[in-house]
């Protein structure tokens, strides 16, 4: 795919691409409470992407007043009865008749109140869905049976694999589906030549091809080494510390090996081959068993020498993969999270504006999939967040509203200023933290 940064590359597109993502997450954030609000029966007076100056605003029908202001990094709704755009506190509402004050965030009941609470990470769950499901339905699914959808370069001598080829048997064995053609080439291992039984057409014919377990990168992991050493999809690792790579899988062992030393690459690309050195870093990741461990990594996934051929989904597969993936994706984060505050893994897995930013830049450079997905964390990322129980937050306040529910009485004026400046303060901290991680952290 078409990288959406192409040659532009750099600081100023990370920031514009940071920017899009950031202001759509937060409008369906904000929107998720604007539109709650108002259907039970809470008005609102402003609806703002950014803070600071406004530079454009306009008031509907309905006296909302709708605007963009200077500093993109945001967003908020203030309701009637707000104090102002960020507090739970109350603001003068004495001199509105009992009809009015219905129709502000203090006097509506408490289930409009915790309804239009919720609903701003609820709406960025629902974006993170909709996302997901989307993506499977513009992408597809690669087919049941092992078949060729494109063929990358690849150096090799002789006529071999065709888009459109299935794949019935590889060096005689069957594979009829991709767990049977992962099986069997993963025992050919040591082979760099295989025949492979096709059907093309209406005809079945031998072609021999290399190996799909090759060293070809499939996918750059963003923020990684080899992104920016400018590695791409389709390359082909030739050598690794001077050492002939046959299979992705021996490239691993050889980056380990390094103890995060640059690791010399001869790597080849559009029919020519090239040196390159690339310095591993250390990142945690998933050791299979519900835990984590630190592994040196220059950040490539493997690919075949062939893009394998997809089918379109329908409506209910797509949304039961995206339902699927989102559970994995909120089990992950919680249990990251979890062994982060017990020390087990670095905190440098934690980021803040700055790494957000190079991310969303990064995942652009990879193209609009890759942008899409990452899109997709982030909102399921910001409506967990905004979950939390702490003051100033969606979770902070629906604490508050719990509290009413059982004592019958909301928090005092003088509890809410304080848990609100303890708030405040946690939520700075926790940014500031970030921030450094990203400085400090390579």
């Amino acid at each position: 795919m078409e990288s959406l940064i192409g040659a532009l590359g750099g600081t100023a597109w990370t920031v514009v691409f940071f920017i899009i993502g950031l202001s759509v997450i937060v409008f369906v954030h904000e929107y998720g409470h604007y539109v709650v609000g108002r259907w039970s029966g809470i008005r609102s007076e402003v609806f703002s992407i950014g803070f600071g100056p406004v530079l454009f605003s306009r008031t509907d029908k309905r006296g909302t007043r709708w605007q963009v202001a200077a500093i993109p990094f945001g967003g908020y709704v203030k309701f009637l009865g707000d104090a102002d755009a960020s507090s739970v506190r109350a603001g003068d509402i004495s001199g509105l008749s009992a009809d009015e004050r219905r129709h502000t965030m203090t006097g509506a009941p408490l289930w409009a109140r915790s309804a239009t609470v919720a609903a701003g990470p609820v709406a960025n769950f629902l974006l993170t869905f909709v996302l997901l499901a989307g993506l499977l339905l513009a992408v597809g699914v690669p087919r049941e049976e092992p078949s060729v959808g494109s063929m990358r370069d690849f150096p090799f001598d002789g006529p071999t694999l065709v888009e459109g080829d299935v794949i019935l048997a590889v060096d005689g064995q069957l594979t009829p589906d991709w767990t049977s053609f992962g099986t069997v080439t993963d025992a050919l291992q040591g082979k760099t030549r295989l025949d492979y039984t096709v059907r093309r057409g209406t005809d079945e014919l031998v072609v021999s091809g290399p190996h799909p377990q090759a060293a070809v990168i499939g996918e750059i992991q963003i923020r990684s080494a080899a992104m920016d050493a400018g590695l791409q999809e389709g390359d082909v690792i030739l050598q690794a510390a001077g050492r002939e790579v046959r299979y992705f899988a021996e490239l691993p062992d050889i980056v380990a090996e390094s103890k995060g030393q640059p690791v010399p690459l001869v790597v080849w690309r559009d029919g020519r081959s090239f040196e390159i050195a690339i310095t591993p870093r250390i990142r945690t990741v998933d050791d299979g068993n519900g835990g984590f461990t630190e592994r040196y990594l220059i950040g490539l996934y493997s690919g075949m020498f062939f893009e394998p051929a997809v089918r379109n989904v329908g409506l209910w597969e797509a949304a039961t993969n995206a339902g699927q993936n989102m559970w994995m994706m909120t089990t992950v984060t919680f249990s990251g999270m979890w062994h982060m505050i017990q020390g087990v893994i670095s905190s440098c897995n934690l980021s803040g504006a700055i790494g957000m930013a190079e991310t969303m830049g990064d995942a652009a450079r990879n193209g609009a999939e890759s942008f899409v997905s990452m899109l997709a964390v982030l909102s399921l990322g910001v409506g967990i967040l905004n979950l939390f129980p702490i003051p100033v937050l969606d979770g902070g306040h629906l604490v508050f509203h719990a509290y009413e529910a059982v004592t019958r009485r909301a928090p005092s004026e003088r509890a809410l200023r304080v848990l609100m400046t303890v708030g405040l303060t946690l939520v700075l901290t926790i940014m500031v933290f970030g921030l450094s991680r990203d400085l400090l952290c390579v």
